[in-house]
């Protein structure tokens, strides 16, 4: 098991794991590198002891009788699933850090600590969000389809929108990556409470303040500069390294270390699918690139892989 990280500001409680912006595939860790050693390992031997003699089993028995495991699929979505329920994306064309590459100051965590003008026109945003407002997507509807299959190991999102669970996923298949919007923390003492009811006092308080210690509030999703939870980081790792096929939806794959597990997957021996409408840095280790909308490439593909 990975040693915690200490995080640099975070509420109490919260361990985390540093973001960069790189999408090369070396930047693993050590650790991730002997994991996936492990596991090709650890399938070989699988392998072993169900075919010693080297004969695989539909060679053996008639193939109606022959046992078909269940895939074991996951799923790493990023922005792109949710701009057709009304979220723009932020680094497409029409993207919002595109449009304004200041926008993207709001969520760097030094600028947030330092700056009361930065929360205040960070809070604004929040409260103009479309997140809110925004609903589940055809393709998130598929990835629902794919887990009452029972093909689902796991969701892992970048998303902090929620829409996966409002679609129908089971809260418990979903890792959000960077964190939701759904709640807020005090930075000091670490109390919780639902956004909504921050929101609700912009109109008094612009930069509002816990009302228990008068410390800084934050939206519980990861800014540039704070890290992932380490259990979250940990169960996506163990997802890419279990599964089969690995599929990535709406997602530039920049950011590490998210980006990362899917070359992880790859190293473990799942089949790597990438579904975006632009390139991204790992279409050369994917088995099948798919550049068709989202919402139209997304059900197919759930189809043709519970077919399977």
């Amino acid at each position: 098991m990975r040693a915690p990280l200490a995080p640099a500001n975070p509420a109490p409680g919260r361990t985390v794991q540093p973001l960069a912006s790189t999408a090369d595939d070396d930047e693993y860790s050590k650790f991730e590198h002997q994991a996936a050693a492990q596991h090709r390992r650890a399938r070989r031997q699988r392998a072993d002891d169900v075919e010693p003699t080297g004969r695989s089993l539909d060679r053996v028995m008639p193939h109606h009788h022959a046992p078909r495991p269940t895939p074991t699929i996951a799923v790493l979505t990023g922005a792109g699933i949710s701009t057709g329920g009304g979220i723009p994306d932020f680094r497409g064309p029409q993207g919002v850090w595109t449009r304004d590459p200041a926008a993207a100051e709001l969520l760097e965590i030094d600028r947030y600590l330092a700056d009361d003008d930065v929360r205040r026109r960070g809070w604004a945003a929040w409260r103009d969000h479309p997140a809110w407002a925004a609903h589940p997507t055809p393709a998130h509807r598929a990835l629902v389809d794919l887990e009452r299959a029972g093909h689902l190991l796991a969701v892992l999102t970048q998303n902090f929108d929620g829409l996966h669970q409002a679609a129908g996923s089971d809260p418990g298949l979903v890792v959000e990556l960077h964190g939701t919007l759904a709640t807020t923390s005090c930075l000091r003492c670490g109390r919780r409470e639902p956004t909504t009811a921050v929101l609700a006092r912009l109109d008094d308080e612009s930069d509002p303040r816990c009302p228990d210690c008068g410390g800084v509030l934050k939206p519980d999703i990861v800014y540039f500069g704070e890290r992932l939870s380490d259990q979250a980081l940990e169960r996506a790792i163990h997802a890419a390294q279990d599964a089969d096929v690995f599929v990535t939806i709406g997602t530039t794959l920049t950011v590490q270390p998210v980006a990362g597990l899917a070359g992880l997957a790859v190293d473990s021996g799942a089949e790597l699918i990438v579904v975006n409408d632009q390139p991204t840095a790992y279409d050369r280790r994917a088995v099948r690139v798919i550049r068709a909308p989202i919402d139209e490439a997304v059900p197919a593909l759930v189809a043709e892989l519970v077919a399977r």
